[in-house]
């Protein structure tokens, strides 16, 4: 054994994975970076999609909020789907879903039809997550697992960068329209995870097991409340919470206020956007290899600390040289950085039979609150006429304490194995 061992890792990590692996693993990156272009592109046409329906402002932010709660219901039957029937599956369902929705929503007639289409799209993208971080995370080597769990996690960033290049570039001529109506694009993905791509070998083991031994698993929600899980999903289930609060208090109403408070144009409003997202694309890279090195809970805690001065840094500030520096800074930490370990830490966390459904209703339970977050301090500040900074500042830095504590209570598992013995069933 200990020389089998030594051979693997005299082996370079890239080299390690099977061609199958890679198939897997890159299938969940694209939809998951896809996922982000449907969906980030709406965050940066609020404002002009409120003019023209000639809706208040908040009420366009409650479509985002909406599409955010949606996501909890495809991400819970998503997951129960791919821990009975197998991963890949759902993904595919999941891309159809959230392409063809984003395209309808862009020949909307009417702001209701934009409102029902934009909710549909969030069960699409609620549904990709779990099933493409269990293929993924299930299927790649436990040796890098975590670091390409990270740049798969940083890679939401590129689908940002390429909804906010396609906004800075192209909006005068395509419109917000154009922008959603090209989020068909991703639905030619599909074609490619039919042919190429397998269900991971430990779930066909697990699914073996359970029925050879008659101890199916036919509702894993339930099952993660059981006492043996329950703390384990409860401080999950705060600490993906309070992320999305943190994220969407940032990004869903970040370009609102550039747009809005400071009247910036397209262009400009684009800059720190995409400044952002390449960073937290760049910086999942290195937050993958630290996790790797000092443990998942230290690479969350580190840029999450750090989001703190930063903040203050970009949203106190009214130069736009400080504000651009200071919001790109922030995608390397507490709207980029700490969040990269989720698909590697909890899939960790949770046994194969379970979780799909537990990392899918975990991870996104947090949309919940992430989705109430930007109403809120929408009508906050309109109320009040304030300025968006001040609210989004607010929130950011308790949002942010709530979750190093949750971090804090929660365990390490760098270097777990995933195996596919029964747990929980």
């Amino acid at each position: 054994m200990a020389t089998a061992v030594e051979t693997v890792r005299s082996i370079p990590w890239w080299k390690e994975p099977t061609k199958d692996q890679w198939y897997a693993y890159v299938a969940a990156w694209a939809g998951w970076t896809l996922d982000a272009f449907d969906f980030t592109a709406f965050l940066l046409i609020i404002a002009p999609i409120a003019k023209e329906f000639d809706v208040p402002v908040p009420e366009v932010v409650f479509v985002l909020t909406v599409t955010l709660w949606m996501r909890l219901v495809g991400a819970t039957a998503s997951g129960w789907l791919a821990d009975r029937i197998g991963r890949k599956t759902p993904l595919m369902i999941s891309i159809a879903w959230y392409s063809i929705c984003n395209f309808i929503a862009g020949l909307a007639p009417s702001f209701f039809i934009l409102f029902l289409f934009r909710a549909l799209l969030g069960i699409g993208m609620g549904a990709e997550w779990p099933a493409g971080a269990a293929l993924s995370m299930e299927t790649w080597p436990a040796r890098s697992r975590g670091f390409m769990g990270a740049v798969m996690q940083g890679s939401w960033g590129i689908g940002f960068l390429l909804s906010s290049a396609l906004y800075g570039l192209f909006y005068n001529y395509i419109g917000w329209r154009g922008l959603l109506m090209a989020g068909i694009l991703p639905a030619l993905l599909i074609i490619w995870i039919r042919i190429y791509v397998k269900e991971p070998a430990i779930w066909v083991e697990n699914q073996r097991q359970q029925k050879t031994q008659g101890r199916e698993v036919r509702a894993p929600l339930f099952s993660i409340f059981r006492p043996k899980l329950l703390g384990n999903t409860l401080t999950t289930c705060l600490m993906m919470g309070s992320a999305f609060v943190i994220y969407y208090a940032n990004y869903a109403l970040f370009a609102t206020h550039l747009q809005l408070d400071l009247k910036l144009s397209p262009a400009l409003v684009a800059l720190p956007i995409a400044l952002a997202n390449t960073l937290f694309f760049l910086s999942a890279i290195f937050w993958g290899w630290v996790g790797e090195r000092l443990g998942r809970r230290s690479a969350i805690l580190i840029p999450a600390a750090l989001g703190v001065p930063i903040a203050f840094l970009y949203l106190m500030a009214q130069d736009y040289t400080v504000i651009v520096i200071g919001f790109a800074l922030q995608g390397m930490f507490a709207c980029g950085g700490m969040h990269v370990q989720y698909p590697a830490y909890l899939s960790e966390r949770f046994p194969t039979e379970v979780r799909a459904t537990a990392v899918g209703f975990c991870f996104h339970q947090g949309a919940i609150w992430g989705g109430l977050i930007a109403p809120l301090l929408a009508y906050y500040a309109s109320s009040r006429n304030i300025p968006l900074s001040g609210p989004i500042l607010v929130t950011t830095v308790v949002g942010l304490a709530v979750f190093v504590v949750a971090v804090l209570l929660s365990p390490e598992t760098k270097g777990k194995v995933l195996v596919a013995e029964l747990t929980v069933a």
